[in-house]
């Protein structure tokens, strides 16, 4: 009984740290961090962080780990919804690196009001503690050239 108990934790083991569930986990932690940036949560959208010591560059900067990325979301995004705007993240690709580790690239897409910004995310993430998180962070971004209004 003791030895069939073992093995059905071994399986359980496996089953919970298939590859498939680990895109999923990730996959699930990126669509939480937009779910709390849309509500103007920037502490929930931190959680998907290493804290305290994410590495994080965006706009050929680092910043200062993972206070200093959320002192810098609430400084620059805080305050309002339409200075917040509506966060997207989209066309994601996740492999697998190791057993705690693995990559995602993917793109985002930020409105707020006219300006408009896109970007790709490069993320390594690094299971820690049962949870995938983000260990590193990097952001290249660019403002869409808003659309003229149709001739009528």
């Amino acid at each position: 009984m003791k030895l069939l108990a073992l093995a059905l934790g071994f399986v359980a083991a496996a089953v919970q740290a298939s590859p498939k569930s680990d895109r999923a986990a990730i996959l699930t932690t990126i669509s939480r961090m937009e779910a709390a940036w849309n509500r103007g949560d920037f502490r929930g959208y931190m959680a998907g962080f290493k804290d305290p010591d994410v590495v994080f560059v965006s706009g050929g900067k680092f910043q200062e780990g993972w206070q200093g990325t959320l002192d810098h979301y609430v400084r620059d995004y805080g305050g309002s919804r339409e200075r917040r705007g509506r966060l997207h993240f989209y066309n994601m690709k996740v492999d697998l690196l190791a057993r705690d580790a693995a990559m995602l690239v993917g793109q985002y897409r930020l409105e707020r009001g006219a300006r408009v910004t896109e970007g790709v995310n490069t993320r390594l993430f690094r299971k820690v503690g049962g949870r995938w998180l983000i260990t590193v962070n990097h952001v290249s971004a660019y403002d869409v050239a808003p659309t003229a209004p149709e001739a009528r």
